[in-house]
C-alpha cells in the first residue's frame, strides 16, 4: 500500500478548502483517508484568517515511513519549513518545450551566473578592429 499526503477538496462553489490528509494512493480524492494532518486555505478571509494549519509531527512521522506527498502539498510544505524547495522548470509556452534552466523558488526568477558584459565586449570590439587591420595590409 503507497500512501500518499495530498490535498482533499472541500467547501462550496468557486470557494474551495482542502484538508491535508494521508491516504492510500488508490482511493479517490475525496475519498477515505488514514488521518487528516492539517488544512489549506487558498483563499484566506478579509478578516486575514489562517492560511495552512498543520500538525508537524504526523506529517514528519507519515514523511519518514515513506508517504510520498504530492505536488500541491510538497509546495505547501515548503512554505511551511518541512521540506527543501521542489524542483521546479520554466516553462516556455504550454505544450511547448520546457526550458531547463534553473529557477529561484523565492523569486520565480531564473537563475543565471553573472558575466561582466563590459570586459567581453571590449575584448570583441579589438578583435575586430585587429581582423579589419589585418585584411586591408596584404
Amino acid at each position: 500500500m503507497v500512501v500518499r499526503i495530498r490535498l482533499s477538496r472541500f467547501g462550496c462553489k468557486n470557494k474551495p478548502f482542502y484538508r491535508v490528509m494521508a491516504a492510500d494512493s488508490r482511493s479517490p480524492r475525496d475519498g477515505k483517508h488514514l488521518e487528516v494532518l492539517g488544512y489549506y486555505n487558498p483563499l484566506p478571509g478579509q478578516d486575514g484568517g489562517k492560511r495552512m494549519g498543520l500538525n508537524f509531527e504526523r506529517v514528519k512521522y507519515w514523511l519518514s515511513v515513506g508517504a510520498q506527498p504530492s505536488e500541491p502539498v510538497q509546495r505547501v510544505l515548503f512554505r511551511a519549513g518541512l521540506l527543501p524547495p521542489p524542483p521546479m522548470m520554466a516553462m516556455g509556452r504550454k505544450g511547448g518545450p520546457r526550458d531547463t534552466r534553473p529557477i529561484d523558488p523565492m523569486t520565480g526568477r531564473i537563475l543565471t551566473p553573472e558575466k561582466p558584459a563590459n570586459a567581453d565586449h571590449s575584448n570583441d570590439s579589438k578583435g575586430e578592429e585587429d581582423g579589419e587591420d589585418d585584411a586591408r595590409t596584404p
